[in-house]
């Protein structure tokens, strides 16, 4: 975008927020005025015509004539003849309407629709005082009204809606036209000052323009004023003597780059096989921090193949290799799409974790959504698997969230980019577990902290993993719960509650109900096993509910 424009669509949004509020607040004030006035005028016409209504009924009061309809039939045919006289337009009328609607005295000639009709009963019955814009032989109108009880009559004083609001309408126009001429005027002045302040700029551009086409570094800017623009052409020719003399230096650099550039590509490429391309990154900014390491809050995330060895006794080496790596492939794909980073094959089973090189608020969500993507995605490799006849794998993932060390671990000849610490262990743990659970995904306490209410799970035991007295409340989750699974899951949860409550009767009857709705649910059949034998022999006073996995 040009200098030029850019100074037009500054500064034109200035001039025209500038100019339409004066407009507008002289429109304002001028429309406000009129209507004020009209309004003023049409109620006192309105009460003029009620206290002439109001006389001639107290003439027949004062004279008892009140009960002689010869006499009212007078003095509402004068009403009407004080209401012709009122009349200062073809436009303006007066109308009178008994109880139902119905029209007893009109100074023009109108038929009402019944919708009209309707809609004026609403105003009778009312007894509106109010201004009031009706519909009355198909016009609308702006009317003024009361209620006359003598006669039983609502009597409306009407002008029409465009003849009542014909002044302001016209100011309205006349608004808009001084507006969008003042727009105008703006613009064209707008465009001759930024085209004057803008040509010495497109002087210099064009000098620029030549030197770039034609490589002639000694050309020169000619200096036109002695302003801002007069110091630009002057720098820049002080710039293009500095580039000149080093021209020749600039080229040999060049070369150097290109070479050092086409080593780094090649070794970028082989090594972020093994190590996260960030690490990478961090090692050329920084190569004296490789051997430097931090704690850090991330998820650990243990995936593993179960019964592998029998699965391995049914194939040959080589199909078995190339089922490992197809399935790897899934897996890592999922990984690393999540933000993982693959710390490890150790055999059949994979190490990822969340949350270094680089760190993210959400890394122990990805970890939870990258196991469950990773359950789905190894029934897509088994669909191939079936296909080609070949044995289908299972997998049990664990995960866990908490602090460890992180860091290139080893020496300046070997090292690995990995995490170390107890969280670690215990996502292994939570690996084992999974098959005695029966559930595909564990993840511990610390990372159900870290999901909060963005995916409903599961609490699935209080376990004490080998090495370990402190227990530590293990879950599962899911992103994909069908009504009947999710009913279950509630009922699980609440049953857990019972059960750490010591209230094992609840927790049968609950649990009897999670197992009805999925039937040979392992984990929920773990609990209750122990919720019934508690219900029998109640534990200890100092039962906690911990489960202690000695082998696990």
């Amino acid at each position: 975008m040009k200098i030029r424009l850019k100074v037009v669509l500054v500064v034109l949004p200035i001039v025209v927020v500038a100019v339409t509020l004066v407009g507008a607040a002289s429109y304002f004030s001028a429309t406000a005025g009129i209507t004020r006035i009209a309004h003023e005028f049409l109620d006192f016409k309105t009460q003029e015509l009620e206290k002439y209504a109001l006389g001639q009924w107290q003439l027949l009061l004062d004279n008892d004539l009140a009960d002689q309809s010869e006499m009212v039939e007078a003095t509402q045919f004068g009403v009407e003849s004080f209401a012709r006289g009122m009349l200062r337009s073809d436009t303006e009328a007066i109308y009178a309407f008994d109880p139902d609607g119905r029209l007893v005295m009109a100074t023009d000639e109108v038929s009402l629709s019944e919708q009209e009709r309707n809609a004026l009963r609403e105003l009778i019955d009312a007894r509106s005082t109010e201004l009031t814009t009706p519909t009355i032989g198909g016009v609308q109108r702006v009317a003024k009204g009361f209620f006359f009880a003598p006669y039983g009559w609502y009597v409306l004083h009407s002008e029409h809606y465009d003849v009542f609001y014909r002044d302001v309408q016209r100011i309205t126009q006349q608004t808009v036209l001084v507006l969008a001429a003042a727009v105008l005027l703006s613009v064209i002045f707008l465009v001759m000052f930024s085209g004057t302040l803008t040509r010495p700029l497109r002087t210099v551009v064009t000098s620029m323009r030549r030197i770039i086409a034609s490589n002639d570094l000694s050309e020169r800017v000619p200096v036109q004023y002695r302003d801002e623009t007069g110091e630009l052409a002057h720098t820049f020719n002080i710039m293009t003597e500095e580039l000149d003399r080093a021209y020749t230096q600039i080229k040999s650099y060049a070369l150097q780059a290109v070479v050092a550039r086409k080593k780094e590509s090649k070794i970028r490429n082989i090594f972020q096989k093994y190590v996260p391309q960030e690490l990478i990154d961090r090692f050329y900014a920084n190569p004296e921090s490789m051997l430097v390491g931090e704690n850090r809050n991330l998820a650990v995330l243990f995936s593993d193949i179960r019964s592998f060895t029998s699965i391995s006794e049914q194939m040959t080496p080589e199909l078995l290799v190339e089922s490992l790596n197809q399935y790897f492939s899934v897996m890592v794909d999922i990984i690393m799409e999540r933000g993982g980073v693959i710390d490890k094959y150790i055999g059949d089973a994979i190490m990822a974790f969340f949350g270094a090189p680089v760190q993210h608020s959400d890394d122990g969500y990805q970890s939870v959504l990258a196991a469950l993507e990773m359950c789905r995605g190894v029934e897509t490799f088994n669909e191939a698997q079936r296909a080609a006849g070949r044995p289908e794998f299972r997998i049990g993932i664990g995960v866990n969230y908490g602090e460890v060390t992180v860091g290139n671990i080893g020496t300046d000849k070997k090292m690995d980019y990995t995490v170390i610490g107890d969280m670690v262990n215990l996502a292994s743990r939570l690996e084992g577990l999974t098959k005695y659970y029966g559930e595909p995904l564990l993840i511990s306490h610390s990372l159900w902290e870290q999901l909060g209410d963005r995916l409903p799970t599961r609490l699935i035991d209080t376990v004490a993993v080998k090495g370990k007295k402190q227990g530590v409340r293990i879950y599962t989750a899911s992103d994909r719960l069908g009504e009947a699974e999710a009913k279950a899951w509630r009922l699980h949860n609440q049953a857990m509650e019972r059960y750490y409550r010591r209230d094992f009767v609840a927790t049968v009857k609950l649990l009897h109900e999670v197992t009805e709705a999925l039937p040979g649910d392992a984990a929920a059949g773990r609990i209750l096993e122990r919720a019934q034998r508690y219900a029998e022999q109640p534990p200890e006073p100092n039962w906690t509910g911990i489960e202690v996995m000695e082998s696990k």
